[in-house]
C-alpha cells in the first residue's frame, strides 16, 4: 500500500522441480488487489536460473537475493517485501528473512512446506539428485515428465504455456530445465530458520496435502492456516484461497 507505512512488494517463491511462471494464475487476481509491485522469479538451478555448485537453502537466497539488487536498490525507507513460498521456496522465504540478512521484509507466508523427512526420502532425493538429465525426443514427453517432477500433473495440460518455462531444446532433444541436483538440497532447518528471523511467520497447507500435516506444522509455535478442499499446490488450485492468507500484510 503506497501510504505512510511504505510499499508492500510481494516475492512469490515456487516449489521444488517449478518456476515462476506457475504463479501467473495468481496474475489477474494480483493486479487487481495488490497495490505493490509484485515479482516470481525462477530459484537457482530452475528455469532460466543458473544451477548452483552445490544446494543449500542459504545458497538458494543469496541467489534470489542477488536477482533482487536493482529493485531492493530502489526501496523507500518504508518499504517491505512480503515473501509467500511454496514448499522449498517456502524454506528460501524463511531464509531470506533471517535478520542478518538484512532483507526489509514485512511477513513470510510459507504454503505446504515439507516439515518432516524420513532417511528414506532424504536417500530418494539424493539419489534423484545423482541422476543424469533425461532427454527426450518430443516435447510432449519432456513436459509430462516436468509436470509429475514439480507435482503440476492434473493442473496444467502439458501443452499449457506454463510448461514451457520448464523445458529447455536443444538439438532437436527435449529435457527438463531443473537443475537435477537441486534434488539433493536435504531437509529443512526449520528451527533455526524460525528462530533465525523476528517477522510474522503464518505456515499454511492444503487440507488434502499428503506431504505435510496440521500437527507437524503446529509443532513450530507460529500460526497455521488450513484451506479446506485444497492439496499440495494450492496456490495453483485457488489462487484467490491463497492469496486471502496476505490480507493481514498489505
Amino acid at each position: 500500500m503506497g501510504d505512510a507505512t511504505g510499499t508492500r512488494h510481494l516475492l512469490l517463491l515456487h516449489g521444488m522441480g517449478a518456476t515462476g511462471e506457475v504463479w501467473l494464475p495468481c496474475a489477474p487476481l494480483l493486479e487487481r488487489h495488490w497495490a505493490g509491485r509484485w515479482l516470481a522469479p525462477d530459484l537457482a538451478g530452475h528455469g532460466w536460473t543458473p544451477p548452483l555448485p552445490t544446494y543449500t537453502f542459504d545458497g538458494l537466497a543469496r541467489r534470489v537475493l542477488e536477482g533482487l539488487g536493482p529493485v531492493a536498490g530502489r526501496l523507500g525507507p518504508g518499504d517491505r517485501f512480503v515473501l509467500l513460498g511454496h514448499s522449498l521456496g517456502g524454506v528460501v522465504a524463511l531464509a531470506l528473512a533471517a535478520r542478518t540478512r538484512g532483507l526489509p521484509v514485512a511477513a513470510v507466508v510459507g504454503l505446504g512446506i515439507k516439515a518432516v523427512w524420513t532417511p528414506a526420502e532424504l536417500a530418494r532425493a539424493r539419489d534423484l539428485a545423482d541422476r543424469p538429465v533425461t532427454w527426450f525426443t518430443s516435447r510432449d514427453e519432456a513436459a509430462r515428465r516436468y509436470l509429475r517432477v514439480s507435482g503440476l500433473a492434473g493442473l496444467f495440460a502439458p501443452d499449457h504455456p506454463v510448461v514451457d518455462a520448464g523445458l529447455r531444446r536443444e538439438d532437436g532433444r527435449w529435457r527438463l530445465a531443473m537443475d537435477p541436483a537441486a534434488f539433493a538440497v536435504g531437509a529443512p532447518p526449520l528451527a533455526t530458520l524460525l528462530a533465525g528471523t523476528d517477522v510474522p511467520v503464518l505456515l499454511a497447507r492444503g487440507e488434502e496435502d499428503p506431504m505435510v500435516s496440521d500437527a507437524q506444522l503446529k509443532e513450530w509455535g507460529v500460526p497455521v492456516a488450513t484451506l479446506p478442499g485444497l492439496g499440495h499446490n494450492a496456490h495453483v488450485e485457488d489462487p484467490e484461497a491463497v492469496l486471502a492468507l496476505l490480507d493481514p500484510y498489505r
